[in-house]
């Protein structure tokens, strides 16, 4: 993906340190293996967390889905994303500038969801105006034996280091999250050879061979399980699971091909790492709430396309919400953006609510009013 369309919840080979600063503070901790000077932390648990315990909470926790501002500079000097997300000093500087400029709730990880699939023996690149081109699409039982399962600590060891940095850099002032691709999603990815407008190939594979396309969803399945684990174990405090093109299914197709593996997924992690949040991001998900509730995740992320009261009253009052303002609202004035955040805060209600907006922010908002934005929602009271 490009500089101008890169996110950190779109979307590393080994960390190499030839990209290091070597008078960085984080290359001693992260690559050298002396261990950083230890900081007091902070016993408060974030906000974040507890509004999704349904606790109570001052205001509704705030944070975004995409980078904004100086990243732009580090994508200038850094033009390859796979070189940024795969190089630790870059992944925490660029995880933390939202957090230096806006003080979000939440930190997200800079990474992307096909970060996974080099270690699962599926080449791939994120080319700039292009984005994910997978080199050797997948089709056939025999491709799908070829496919490994994915081990973390041996494949992306940079991932661990970067979120244990970011726990002690954010010091519980805000949730440190991972995140990772849903197992239809990457399938998506992987059988049309990157993105797609019409999900032909994989649709194809789904209705003319579903027990190959099992076979790889359950190959994806096992190893996002362990992936969530993983970023758990290394400070994740809570993992965002993006199933992007899950929408592209009817009901009766999500039923087969998506929610019995998310739903694993859930159970797997669960049975480990029971506290952790997990929260269930689809776009355009709108016929599919109520099933995405049943997946067992702690907190359903809605669209603008939802509304949030809406939403509310289908999934029912055991999911947190997370969303949902359109991201093109903050190309309105400052009077409108504050209108719209208002008009989501109180269709949320109190309880159990992650304010956000419906998907990433959009290439050209002003940064004005991404601040603007937080300034308001930090500002709410219930």
């Amino acid at each position: 993906m490009s500089c101008s369309s890169i996110s950190a919840i779109s979307n590393f080979p080994l960390y190499s340190s030839s990209h290091s600063n070597s008078n960085s503070r984080y290359v001693r901790c992260a690559v050298g293996g002396t261990v950083a000077e230890p900081k007091n932390v902070s016993v408060a648990e974030p906000m974040l967390l507890k509004a999704v315990r349904g606790e109570d909470v001052e205001r509704p926790p705030v944070w975004l889905m995409r980078q904004a501002g100086s990243y732009q500079i580090i994508c200038e000097k850094y033009p390859s994303f796979r070189e940024r997300s795969e190089n630790v000093d870059l992944v925490v500087e660029i995880s933390l500038q939202p957090w230096h400029v806006f003080k979000p709730d939440g930190v997200i990880l800079f990474s992307d969801i096909l970060t996974p699939l080099s270690g699962m023996n599926i080449p791939f690149d994120i080319i700039k105006g292009k984005g994910p081109v997978i080199f050797d699409p997948i089709n056939t039982d025999a491709e799908v034996d070829q496919v490994r399962e994915f081990d973390p600590e041996e494949s992306v060891p940079y991932v661990g280091k970067a979120l244990t940095i970011l726990r002690e850099e954010v010091n519980n002032e805000a949730a440190v999250l991972g995140f990772v691709g849903a197992p239809f999603t990457l399938a998506s990815y992987v059988v049309e050879g990157g993105s797609s407008k019409h999900f032909s190939k994989i649709k194809r594979l789904a209705f003319s061979q579903p027990k190959v396309l099992h076979a790889l969803l359950r190959k994806f399945t096992t190893s996002m399980a362990k992936y969530v684990q993983y970023q758990a174990d290394n400070g994740a405090q809570a993992v965002q699971i993006f199933d992007s093109w899950a929408t592209e299914l009817s009901p009766v197709d999500f039923e087969e091909f998506s929610l019995p593996y998310l739903k694993q997924i859930v159970d797997t992690v669960k049975q480990t790492h029971p506290d952790l949040s997990l929260i269930l991001y689809a776009s355009g998900s709108g016929g599919l709430l109520e099933r995405l509730a049943l997946t067992g995740v702690d907190v359903v992320s809605l669209d603008w396309t939802v509304d949030m009261a809406e939403g509310r009253r289908r999934l029912g009052p055991d999911v947190a919400v997370q969303g949902n303002v359109d991201p093109g609202a903050l190309f309105g004035s400052k009077d409108f953006i504050t209108n719209r955040i208002n008009d989501t805060v109180r269709k949320a209600g109190r309880w159990k609510h992650i304010l956000n907006l419906g998907h990433g922010i959009k290439v050209g908002t002003p940064e004005e009013n991404v601040a603007h934005f937080f300034e308001v929602a930090k500002a709410i009271r219930y």
